[in-house]
């Protein structure tokens, strides 16, 4: 710790060091004490509750029902019910706040994080909020910093690579970077991916990474024309392409990689980079069903009554549950498939069908996408 200048007050520093244990909850009031003296005595920390709020997202998500929701720490000012604020590209009239027991609350003041319903999309970690006069000034500044943000992604554009064919890229000197857009189901998890990519060493001054966008939510058809136009690789954390979406990227020839763990994410760009890719198992759609009903059945759990859109339903395959284009459960098992009354071993498209995947918080709506993974060798 001496090595960042941390030192503690046992050996003649400044820095409080506390043994704490949450799991036994040992020290906890030593620990809550030492950050009060820190801040009210050695740092001597100040805000003025009195003027517009001012503060940071933290995090933000979008809720089926509630719609964008971001949690904002509040640094100056006091933040009310019914604030017009700005958040990043993200803007709006704050329509109710909760604190971190799940409990409305009325105004928050400095140091007090909320989470704010009421923005039109939603925010990115680290985002700076302010609360401004008037819906209108929210829009317009949104409007200007969205307009900034898509000129320096275009800024970016370069030409198309695949993860497979990165390294040939390299080898004729086409490319000299790896272009990334990142999509996932919550910006903290964008954020620490995007962290944790651009600290792959890529070859030191030869080749390098390099983010040309990052969101929240289902990848969108402007996420695949800037990948387009970029020659980017779009990856997404828990996230899927919106409707037929997945068909416009196979026709563009846009590279789309899916992950659920972001290590797997972070080894495989890694490997592409310097070039150690290995034969590989490629993941293969088969077909997708949407869920009209859900019907429960004893001993056995939940059954959605669905109907095939794309592709082939076929028992024994491997299925993942989405749910607006967010995934829900990933590696289930089509367990039982029925059409009426007589069990199936596969379901074409346009056939009505009931489908379990082991899974019971299936939702009208949503959707389960059957897969198999084949042997590929990369190029």
């Amino acid at each position: 710790m001496t090595e960042y200048g941390l030192v503690a007050e046992e050996y003649g520093g400044d820095v409080q060091f506390v043994d704490i244990s949450a799991l036994k909850g040992d020290n906890i009031d030593a620990l809550l004490e030492s950050i009060v003296l820190t801040s009210d005595a050695a740092l001597d920390l100040q805000a003025n509750p009195d003027m517009d709020a001012q503060g940071l997202a933290i995090e933000a998500y979008l809720d089926r029902g509630r719609g964008s929701m971001a949690t904002v720490l509040v640094q100056r000012g006091t933040l009310n019910v019914g604030d017009s604020i700005v958040c990043g590209d993200a803007f709006g009239r704050v329509r109710a706040m909760l604190d971190e027991h799940g409990e409305n609350v009325q105004s928050a003041e400095p140091s007090r994080p909320v989470q704010v319903l009421g923005l039109t999309n939603v925010p990115s970690a680290g985002d700076s909020f302010l609360v401004v006069k008037d819906d209108r000034v929210a829009r317009q500044i949104a409007q200007q910093r969205e307009a900034r943000e898509r000129f320096a992604q275009q800024a970016k554009s370069a030409r198309r690579v695949t993860l497979d064919n990165w390294q040939s890229a390299i080898k004729e000197g086409e490319r000299s970077e790896l272009l990334l857009l990142i999509k996932g189901d919550m910006s903290g998890s964008v954020e620490a991916l995007e962290e944790s990519l651009l600290k792959i060493d890529a070859g030191g001054d030869e080749v390098s990474i390099r983010i040309i966008g990052r969101g929240v939510g289902a990848i969108t058809q402007n996420d695949i024309n800037l990948a387009s136009s970029a020659d980017a690789i779009i990856v997404g954390f828990n996230v899927r392409p919106e409707g037929k979406n997945s068909q416009l990227a196979d026709r563009m020839g846009v590279d789309i990689r899916y992950y659920s763990v972001i290590y797997q994410a972070i080894d495989e760009v890694e490997a592409a980079v310097k070039g150690l890719l290995k034969p590989i198992y490629e993941e293969v759609q088969l077909g997708s069903a949407e869920v009209r009903e859900v019907f429960k059945v004893p001993k056995i759990g939940n059954i959605a009554g669905s109907i095939v859109r794309d592709g082939i339903i076929r028992r024994n395959t491997k299925a993942r549950l989405i749910r607006e284009g967010k995934v829900i459960s990933e590696n289930l098992n089509v367990e039982s498939l029925r059409r009426f009354k007589d069990d199936a071993t596969e379901v074409r498209e346009g056939f009505e069908c009931g489908i379990g995947v082991g899974y019971n918080d299936i939702r009208v709506e949503d959707v389960i996408e059957t897969y198999e993974m084949q042997e590929k060798p990369r190029d």
